[in-house]
């Protein structure tokens, strides 16, 4: 069963994900990341580095500007070209753009049934 990483209270940027969008978006997220032997304890999470990304793209900084209570700059970019190489970010477009159409079309059935 996946337990939610909780959100760092010290910091909360309008680019950062909610609890309730991390809930969401992390199950699908964790399986799309390519399977790979842990080693070592992680001494960053999978959110602080989406986080990180978000935070760079909503504000189109340098990976190098990023604030210092993220992870260092160059290990989230690190994990950017990584996941980018291995296609996450496309599997997770497909997936979330499938939901969403799912829940389009459930929608629009659920009209039909109560005209």
């Amino acid at each position: 069963m996946y337990i939610p990483e909780q959100s760092p209270t010290s910091r909360q940027y309008r680019s950062s994900l909610t609890d309730k969008e991390w809930s969401t978006f992390a199950p699908i997220f964790l399986e799309k990341l390519p399977k790979k032997k842990q080693t070592k304890p992680l001494k960053w999470t999978h959110r602080e580095w989406v986080d990180a990304m978000l935070y760079h793209l909503k504000n189109g900084c340098n990976w190098v500007d990023l604030p210092k209570d993220f992870p260092p700059y160059s290990t989230v970019y690190w994990h950017y070209r990584q996941w980018k190489e291995n296609g996450v970010f496309d599997k997770l477009m497909q997936h979330l753009h499938g939901d969403v159409r799912e829940h389009i079309k459930k929608k629009k059935m659920d009209k039909a049934n109560h005209d």
